[in-house]
């Protein structure tokens, strides 16, 4: 295998489930349903049945997503390297794909990985009282006003950038009133849209930090090797390799924010020009299009579309 120096691979987080995201996928290779398998053996459930059949409120609880979209990603990826002779310069995930893009470089264990997104899911949704949390979509305005408007909107309570997606489009998290003040706020300052989206967990905010400190005491006990394949992180869009520094990062990313337009350019300015996105619903295309036109993008959904990156 060679590596490819204008090669990137990216994979998504929450948000880009779908009932039947993996139905295409496992009538490509036998040895993709071996891997669901094990994974329905580690979560003590048939993920495949909820993926395939649902029920959609059940594939959208964030203990389920999670590993539901983990698994997906990495049974696209398989498919992908078991007919690809190229090896990524980086691979990069989107909050919860980061994830994905640690299992793929070979830092952590399949076993794990599914282990730790299962747990982080459970955390994530105990970490703040029903109905007290919230995120809202913020599109039209600058990241400097929309971070100014979040301080006005805070008062004693929280919110904050959570997701820089793409330019003129940010993601708020924190308490429920203050997100809902953000977005009265922004409105009034001209947002072309200012949304509350159907997520009760404020992710990537203050709200975070005592899950991530119960969440690292959970990391402790995981074997972290160095990345075969170097790694951009959410939380500083640096290339990583060091299985401590990579640990560390993702710890933090539960309180701070995606940084995923810095991701993107940073990975063009390595010199990448194709990116794959292993996973569902083709989300990270989208955005990585209003970052930088340049790229030559595909994304892996079925038979066909895997050919194509493969051409």
């Amino acid at each position: 295998m060679n590596k490819d120096p204008k090669l990137a691979i990216v994979f998504p987080g929450q948000g880009s489930q779908t009932i039947g995201m993996l139905d295409n996928l496992i009538t490509i290779d036998k040895k993709a349903r071996e891997i669901v398998n094990i994974a329905s053996d580690i979560l003590g459930y048939d993920i495949l049945k909820i993926i395939s059949d649902g029920p959609k409120e059940k594939l959208d609880s964030t203990e389920v997503t999670q590993p539901a979209i983990l698994l997906t990603s990495y049974v696209t990826w398989l498919l992908w390297k078991h007919e690809s002779n190229a090896i990524p310069s980086v691979l990069a995930g989107h909050s919860l794909g980061e994830y994905t893009a640690l299992l793929c470089a070979d830092i952590i264990s399949f076993e794990d990985a599914i282990m730790i997104v299962s747990e982080r899911g459970k955390y994530m949704q105990q970490s703040v009282p029903d109905s007290t949390g919230a995120m809202a979509a913020i599109l039209g305005l600058d990241d400097s006003l929309i971070e100014q408007l979040c301080s006005n909107a805070a008062e004693d309570e929280i919110v904050s950038a959570a997701n820089y997606n793409s330019p003129g489009q940010v993601v708020v998290s924190g308490h429920k009133n203050a997100v809902n003040r953000m977005i009265n706020l922004a409105k009034n300052a001209g947002a072309r849209r200012a949304i509350l989206l159907p997520i009760s967990v404020p992710s990537h905010c203050a709200l975070m930090k005592d899950t991530a400190n119960k969440f690292s005491k959970l990391l402790d006990k995981i074997t972290f090797n160095n990345a075969q394949i170097p790694i951009l992180q959410n939380v500083d869009a640096k290339l990583k390799t060091n299985a401590a520094d990579i640990k560390t990062a993702l710890i933090k990313q539960l309180y701070e924010p995606v940084r995923w337009v810095d991701t993107i350019n940073e990975i063009h300015r390595i010199g990448v020009t194709k990116i794959i996105e292993c996973g569902p619903n083709n989300v990270l295309s989208g955005l990585i299009k209003r970052i930088e036109k340049s790229f030559e993008l595909f994304s892996i959904s079925d038979r066909p579309s895997l050919d194509k990156t493969l051409i």
